[in-house]
């Protein structure tokens, strides 16, 4: 071949979980690997509806080129939101991209040099370490129990460039920090001057109760806040947002520029146009309620099925269970045998930036019946029995 790989592209790796979807596409196998939303949850009469309107009122200017920074009203809108939620924003900050994952890789692109460290959670979003690999940074894992990365150990980080945090039901522990671990994270961070990147995709799938203000309304200037529409409208719309201090703006967009133009305009269109008078105010409610009764039957099916020595944290909201197998047993050797019994998985080592623990798996709730929770944890405890003898 006569072209010759950039040394970033080493870094690049293919996404564990999307590898382990094809398994899953085998004839009866239950899959509670992928973190999909539920298509069941997708308002698809309310898109329609939309397009429709889009596409008679304002056709040209729906499908012409559009502003990088994305579509005025929709930034006005999630401003709004945010300053609702504590968070005092204008729509200058605001930056739609295409997915929140874009997002990822705009802020690795402006903030991250070869050989800098990027302080992350222990475990960690696998997707964010896919995006800021390229730009070969120094990962450091900082340490966390169940409320999140620990204060106290902040100092590990000191000089890193950035903390990349999740801090509602984070993907992949299902894990929500606490008022009080936020505003000691937050002063902590404060105190190093560290910034943080705060990654907030499944903020509204809360269960019992909301979560508790962002860490962007704690310290204005230090953090970057990323948001997405793909959690409580659809994710094949590919719509997210940046919203950072106003001197990094610029740099944001201009990367934006640079990697797509812009976000697609008439889909931008067309999520205003649902969302504008108030429609997530009736729709999240109900993806909560079926989140919750999955989450529930998953729950009595581990307790019920699960042998002596596995441990898990039951999540208040977002997607995921995080599962610790008996000390000895290795995940990704266990998940070829599971298959084999028809259920599917995901290893939990993919989502440490260092020292995996092999023990560990990520269970998702939200895209299988009831019913058939209970039948993939029965098939997964049956496979772990098997294994441990």
């Amino acid at each position: 071949m006569p072209f010759q790989l950039a040394q970033r592209a080493e870094r690049m790796n293919p996404s564990i979980i999307r590898e382990i979807l094809k398994i899953t596409e085998r004839p009866g196998v239950i899959s509670l690997a992928g973190g999909l939303p539920s298509p069941d949850t997708f308002p698809i009469e309310a898109m329609r509806e939309a397009a429709e309107r889009v596409l008679r009122d304002t056709p040209r200017e729906a499908l012409q080129y559009a502003a990088s920074e994305g579509y005025g009203p929709l930034r006005e809108w999630v401003a709004h939101e945010l300053t609702g939620r504590g968070l005092s924003v204008d729509a200058s900050q605001v930056l739609i991209t295409t997915g929140s994952q874009q997002g990822l890789d705009l802020v690795g692109k402006i903030l991250i040099d070869a050989g800098s460290t990027v302080a992350v959670e222990s475990p960690t979003y696998l997707g964010a370490l896919q995006a800021f690999a390229p730009y070969e940074p120094a990962f450091l894992s900082v340490p966390c129990d169940d409320d999140g990365p620990l204060p106290e150990s902040l100092a590990v980080a000191k000089g890193a460039r950035f903390l990349y945090a999740l801090p509602n039901f984070q993907n992949p522990s299902g894990r929500c920090m606490s008022e009080a671990r936020r505003a000691a994270l937050v002063e902590a961070a404060l105190a190093l001057k560290l910034p943080i990147v705060e990654d907030n995709p499944y903020g509204d799938l809360w269960f019992d109760a909301p979560p508790p203000a962002p860490l962007a309304s704690r310290w204005r200037d230090g953090v970057v806040y990323l948001g997405s529409f793909s959690k409580v409208l659809a994710p094949g719309l590919r719509l997210g947002y940046v919203v950072a201090p106003k001197p990094l703006c610029p740099k944001l967009l201009q990367a934006k520029q640079a990697a797509d133009l812009h976000t697609p305009g008439f889909n931008q269109r067309v999520v205003h146009e649902v969302i504008r008078n108030g429609f997530l105010r009736d729709h999240v409610p109900t993806i909560r309620a079926r989140y919750k009764a999955q989450r529930d039957a998953m729950r009595a099916a581990l307790e019920q099925q699960m042998p002596a020595g596995c441990h898990w944290t039951v999540p208040s909201g977002g997607m995921f269970f995080w599962v610790e197998l008996p000390e000895g047993v290795d995940a990704m050797k266990l998940l070829p045998q599971a298959v084999e019994h028809g259920m599917a998985f995901v290893p939990g080592s993919a989502f440490f930036a260092d020292h995996p623990r092999h023990n560990t798996l990520r269970l998702s709730f939200v895209t299988v019946p009831a019913e058939r929770i209970t039948q993939g944890i029965a098939l997964l405890a049956q496979t772990l029995r098997e294994c441990v003898k």
